[in-house]
């Protein structure tokens, strides 16, 4: 167990890392993922709200429907990635990090009140249910066996509530941090124990921690809040334009616009990349070297991947160096391994969409 968060969280079961990783991959696995923030956002003018902080289409969005994108700032860096999702109820539905998530609430609260003395008719709720996560390949089988609905009718990003298992009220949302095929439970915490023991009855079915969350992400070149973006990172640095809605690109009208379309105009002076190398395991922090032995970049997630059995890692490195198949080292303790630049994700994700 070590702390995250202000949480106490498993880093991994019994099996351990390599077992667990290899496992999601091949079969499926159950993290409990309730440190993050869940947020209901109410009132007729819950989309007005949100596209005043993010800089995606929610109104775009159709009932179910969700989508990944960024809280920025003024100056355009990334304050959090989460996800909203249009709701065929009466609110949105937000899940959010938890490391931001007392700033995420402190932002989303001053807004909502800020929008209130104007006469607008949004508030906000925070969610007090569990949060689980069942990821991989074998996902559907397991899940589909408790459920009334028709898991093949939901694709990638969308969203239902329905009965798990016998427990009612549960939101399951087609999504994950693994790469894999998954879904994400909200859950009433009074029964997530519940539902988890039934979920764990299926042999598939394994525990995992954050070992093989973090590796498993890695491997889909998926970021890390607070490793990989932050405050200080853009979007068009991050490569993660793809968030930005069409329309809201041409009205800019969110938080940092001008800076993060100045960029994509000029283009940004670095750019997150993919690296793989062999040798030592490249670490966060590690510098990158150009060809003259000069810093071009930093490491900012690493690790060795299960599934290709080299070293993987994601940082930034000037748009120069940024090129895939350029040839690069990693200081590893004072000494220089070489790496290439790689296209991400590093393992082929398996994201479902409904026929």
């Amino acid at each position: 167990m070590v702390p995250f968060a202000g949480w106490t969280l498993p880093l991994h079961y019994g099996q351990g890392h390599l077992q667990s990783h290899l496992h999601t991959r091949r079969h499926c696995s159950l993290f409990d993922v309730s440190h993050m923030l869940q947020t209901l956002v109410y009132g007729r003018d819950r989309v007005r709200f949100m596209e005043s902080l993010v800089v995606g289409d929610i109104a775009e969005l159709k009932p179910g429907q969700g989508t990944l994108t960024l809280l920025t700032n003024e100056k355009g860096g990334i304050t959090d990635d989460l996800i909203v999702t249009n709701t065929s109820e009466d609110h949105l539905y937000v899940v959010s990090n938890a490391a931001c998530a007392d700033k995420d609430l402190a932002i989303l609260r001053d807004r909502a009140a800020q929008l209130q003395a104007t006469g607008s008719d949004v508030h906000v709720e925070v969610s007090d249910n569990a949060l689980l996560a069942l990821q991989g390949p074998s996902m559907a089988r397991v899940l589909q066996a408790g459920l009334s609905d028709d898991l093949a009718k939901l694709s990638f990003m969308n969203s239902i509530t329905t009965t798990v298992f016998g427990v009612p009220g549960c939101r399951v949302t087609r999504c994950g941090y693994t790469g894999e095929d998954g879904v994400e439970i909200s859950v009433p915490a009074a029964r997530a124990v519940e539902l988890a023991e039934q979920l764990l009855g299926v042999p598939d079915v394994w525990l995992a921690g954050l070992a093989a969350r973090d590796s498993l992400r890695l491997e889909a070149g998926l970021c890390l809040y607070g490793n990989d973006i932050d405050e200080t990172v853009t979007p068009a640095e991050a490569g993660l334009m793809w968030t930005l809605g069409k329309r809201r690109r041409v009205a800019m009208d969110f938080p940092g616009a001008a800076a993060i379309m100045a960029q994509v105009k000029e283009k940004p002076r670095r750019r997150r990349v993919g690296l793989t190398s062999v040798g030592p395991a490249i670490r966060p922090h590690m510098a990158i070297l150009g060809p003259e032995g000069r810093p071009v970049g930093t490491v900012t997630s690493g690790c060795p991947s299960p599934c290709l059995g080299k070293n993987i890692a994601m940082g930034y490195v000037e748009t120069a160096h940024s090129r895939t198949g350029t040839k690069l080292t990693v200081e590893v303790r004072k000494k220089q391994h070489p790496a290439v630049i790689t296209k991400m994700p590093f393992v082929p994700t398996q994201y479902y969409m409904a026929k």
